[in-house]
């Protein structure tokens, strides 16, 4: 397993690993409502415009979003992704925000989640912040996620809220 940065050709099955990643926020935590939500907001639009802002976000920096590669028959296959925002959305939380990251259910606690991790905190330390700081949003449900995430120095720092517009 290697990690690299995210290439153009990657964008297909980078698509597959974003819908899991979103069909998994609802899993276990929130209820059929919130599974539902994030399901339904997965159209043909949201993954033209998804892959648009990843290009944009890569092309500002090469190391935003980082991918994780298996040898396969025909190639390689991606397990994983980390994605962490540019330098120039910074201000938004005067941190580094690391916006998702996901490995594959069927690869989990292979360490690939550690190598994503080690790869979105060597982008997050290159750039120039206001604060020296990752940030993230996780679900307090989810309690795998956040043990991963403690075992990395994450503490809370605040909780989102949000509501309807």
């Amino acid at each position: 397993m290697d990690v690299r940065p995210f290439e153009d050709d990657d964008a297909a099955a980078l698509w597959e690993l974003k819908r899991g990643f979103e069909t998994g926020l609802g899993e276990g935590t929130g209820g059929d409502g919130k599974a539902a939500t994030y399901e339904a907001k997965l159209t043909d639009e949201y993954r033209a415009r998804w892959l648009s802002w990843v290009k944009r976000c890569v092309a500002e920096d090469a190391d935003a979003v980082s991918v994780a590669v298996e040898a396969a028959d025909d190639g390689e296959d991606l397990v994983g992704y980390a994605f962490v925002l540019p330098e120039s959305l910074a201000f938004v939380w005067d941190a580094a925000v690391l916006n998702e990251i996901f490995v594959r259910p069927d690869r989990r606690g292979t360490g690939v989640a550690d190598d994503l991790m080690a790869a979105a905190l060597d982008a997050a330390r290159a750039q120039d912040l206001p604060l020296d700081r990752m940030v993230l949003d996780v679900d307090r449900e989810n309690e795998r996620a956040g043990a991963f995430y403690e075992r990395f120095g994450f503490t809370h720092w605040g909780e989102m809220l949000a509501r309807e517009l």
